[in-house]
């Protein structure tokens, strides 16, 4: 799973790099988180079909799905997208869709973040209701709060292959196997601008912390950074066996 893509440098990145991963790792699916795929906030049609054509499976989101109107219906259409499955019903899109023989489910956090939805609550209902799911299961798990994350994992920790965290950007160093074979880390971070704020042009975030004026931010240039996690997963038991950090730069 490839950690939350940031404007065109995110997806030139993908472009790049994923094509040579697929083969060298022999990779039977890749997740990328891509509500920060357009210009640093939401996701087009574009460029939704920009980093699928890159090799991404399945796209999950989180709350800047939203930021860009034009992809509302096409979160209920055949492209596998996802919004997080926690926002209320009758809001478009699917929390969760099977892919290649596994179940990817996205969710979002409420702990600094929306009023959503029980995340916790919200997954349980899917695994005890959905029948004839496959073995391997993978949750995005989109939040802020490193404590909500890590409550989840040991929530869902053999329940679920892996639940691996976005949102913050910055790569966290716990990759680990859970008791009972679910692989957790708490952020994957981003793929993205190195020379920035988490993405975004440093000038510009630094002026709206000085002056607390609200002012548009603008993806940052230069070296790119390409966090993702490689999770191995025993496709009839459904636990996982390795999760290792992949982080390479380009430009």
């Amino acid at each position: 799973m490839i950690g939350d893509i940031v404007g065109r440098p995110g997806r030139q990145a993908v472009k790049e790099l994923l094509p040579g991963l697929r083969q060298q790792y022999g990779l039977s699916l890749v997740i990328a988180n891509a509500e920060n795929a357009a210009g640093g906030f939401g996701l087009t049609l574009a460029t939704a079909k920009e980093i699928l054509n890159a090799g991404v499976d399945v796209m999950t989101s989180g709350n800047h799905i939203w930021a860009q109107q034009e992809i509302f219906p096409h979160l209920d259409g055949d492209m596998p997208i996802m919004r997080p499955l926690n926002y209320p019903s009758g809001v478009p899109g699917r929390g969760y869709l099977v892919n290649n023989q596994a179940m990817v489910v996205n969710l979002i956090g409420r702990t600094f973040m929306d009023d959503v939805d029980c995340p916790f609550r919200a997954v349980s209902q899917l695994l005890t209701e959905v029948k004839h799911k496959p073995p391997v299961i993978i949750v995005d798990f989109h939040a802020e709060a490193t404590s909500e994350k890590i409550a989840m994992g040991r929530y869902l920790n053999g329940r679920v292959s892996a639940v691996l965290g976005t949102h913050t950007h910055v790569g966290t160093t716990d990759t680990q196997l859970l008791s009972q074979g679910t692989a957790y880390v708490t952020d994957i971070g981003m793929t993205g601008p190195i020379d920035s704020v988490i993405g975004m042009e440093t000038k510009a975030v630094i002026k709206r912390f000085l002056t607390g004026i609200p002012h548009r931010l603008s993806v940052a240039k230069g070296k790119t950074m390409f966090n993702a996690v490689l999770v191995r997963v025993d496709g009839d038991s459904g636990r996982a066996t390795s999760i290792d950090r992949i982080y390479k730069e380009v430009g």
